[in-house]
């Protein structure tokens, strides 16, 4: 009977610590990102020092985007998540997993921008607060979003010199990156560029530029909607005629016919945040 009671105590006693376990969540030496133009900035600041692994794949919409469950184990045992604060998917993480205090809005400080403002069109997907998302497709926003997450990481370990300097030659890299793309669309104001979907929003804010989308309202333009901007084109000039890779070449083609213009493909989600926010600049401004 006595041996029988401490059988009983010791299964009692491992039962208890295995529900411990089960609550428990070990943090891993793991930062995930939800976008791939958000990997640049938190590896410009932490270096090697963690893995970053980013939550939308190659090719696919972070408009309609939807974790799965083993990516939400990532997001759960991760050290930082790093997201812009705007995407539909994101805001529906903190309602998802225990453990939501490490995931960081990098859009604090941004003024976001309306859906329904004049030149930014609404999308058929929902996003956070009803603002377009597209923050990442600026220098002036990447500064700011740089600056959020060091302030995170620097909260959680205060005593990093070495990721200060990093921080502090990261954010010379986007002032610069600022300056340039300033300087060049300061040399043609107000130009005016033509894209399908408009992701294009901040870029176009922040540095005097003026974005025509070729969808209206999320859907497919009107055969009155689509004379307007042919016949808009025609008066700007236009040469290109961007498309993002997720929507086919077709999308922009009817027109490119009419006005004797370029198709290009473009991706705004890019993790080359640096050669592909110069490479859009320059297609605009030809």
């Amino acid at each position: 009977m006595k041996n029988l009671g401490i059988l009983s105590f010791v299964a009692i006693l491992l039962f208890s610590l295995a529900g411990c376990a089960e609550r428990k969540v070990v943090v891993e030496n793991r930062v995930v990102v939800s976008i791939a133009p958000l990997k640049p900035l938190v590896e410009g600041i932490l270096g090697d020092d963690f893995e970053v692994s980013v939550l939308v794949p190659f090719g696919a919409s972070p408009e309609t985007f939807e974790p799965t469950p083993k990516q939400l184990r990532e997001v759960e045992t991760a050290r930082f998540v790093f997201g812009t604060g705007v995407l539909e998917f994101e805001q529906e993480l903190l309602h998802r997993i225990a453990r939501n205090e490490q995931i960081i809005n990098t859009s604090q400080g941004i003024e976001l921008i309306q859906g329904s403002c004049s030149h930014a069109h609404h999308s058929h997907h929902n996003h956070a607060h009803g603002v377009d998302p597209h923050i990442w497709c600026s220098p002036k926003s990447l500064i700011d979003m740089s600056r959020n997450i060091y302030s995170a990481i620097i909260t959680e370990m205060p005593d990093s010199i070495k990721y200060k300097m990093a921080y502090n030659d990261l954010v010379i890299r986007l002032a610069d990156l600022h300056k340039e793309v300033a300087e060049k669309c300061w040399e043609k104001p107000y130009t005016t560029f033509m894209i399908y979907h408009p992701a294009l929003t901040y870029l176009a804010r922040d540095y005097g530029l003026i974005q025509v989308a070729v969808e209206n309202e999320g859907k497919e333009p009107s055969a009155k909607h689509l004379a307007h901007i042919i016949e808009l084109a025609r008066q700007k000039g236009i040469k290109h005629i961007l498309y993002q890779s997720e929507f086919p070449a077709s999308s922009v083609e009817i027109i490119c016919r009419d006005i004797d213009a370029t198709a290009v493909e473009i991706n705004p989600l890019d993790e080359d945040i640096f050669t592909n926010i110069r490479n859009i600049v320059t297609l605009i401004m030809e």
